[in-house]
């Protein structure tokens, strides 16, 4: 059995068939390349033809291969700055940890996650803390999988309000 997917991934096939490729009103671009010392580059760009709204991204990813390591470092037309740092299969093969921030220059606005997922033969666990002053907001999710059955369950936590799960959700 291979490993089963995201509790978000379950289903993407079936809406990409509505989503993706059809941008009626919007004209898409993406551009990828890789240099010669490793580092790669992806930018992106879409225009809606109805308002005339344009935005952009610009993407750089370096992978330190021997250790696990991977940089991205994200920019968009809305000023926003990201930076995403993750180590795989480190400590535990199949165990992923990451701490993926934001910051906008412009309103000096900052956030960040830290992301965790571990996955396995039967089974994709994740857990997701939103680093806020205000208090942390906590979202798991589980995804088991059997001869090409599969069920999952997504939760999220809200820390300000004690005893309140803010969502909860199941697929099958």
């Amino acid at each position: 059995m291979a490993v089963p997917p995201a509790y978000s991934d379950l289903g993407k096939s079936a809406r990409d068939v509505f989503n993706k490729g059809y941008g009626f009103g919007m004209v898409k671009l993406e551009f990828k390349t890789k240099s010669s010392s490793g580092v790669e580059f992806t930018a992106t760009g879409t225009s809606n033809t109805d308002t005339g709204k344009a935005s952009g991204n610009l993407e750089t990813k370096y992978k330190f291969k021997d250790y696990g390591l991977s940089f991205t470092q994200k920019w968009n037309t809305d000023n926003t700055l990201g930076t995403e740092v993750s180590m795989e299969d480190q400590l535990i093969e199949g165990l992923k940890v990451a701490l993926d921030t934001t910051f906008v220059p412009n309103t000096g606005k900052k956030g960040g996650k830290l992301k965790t997922s571990y996955k396995r033969d039967y089974v994709n666990l994740g857990c997701n803390i939103d680093i806020d002053l205000s208090g942390p907001t906590i979202c798991g999710w589980a995804v088991l999988g059997y001869e090409g059955w599969l069920a999952g369950y997504q939760m999220a936590f809200d820390t300000p309000v004690p005893d309140m799960f803010s969502k909860g959700n199941k697929r099958m």
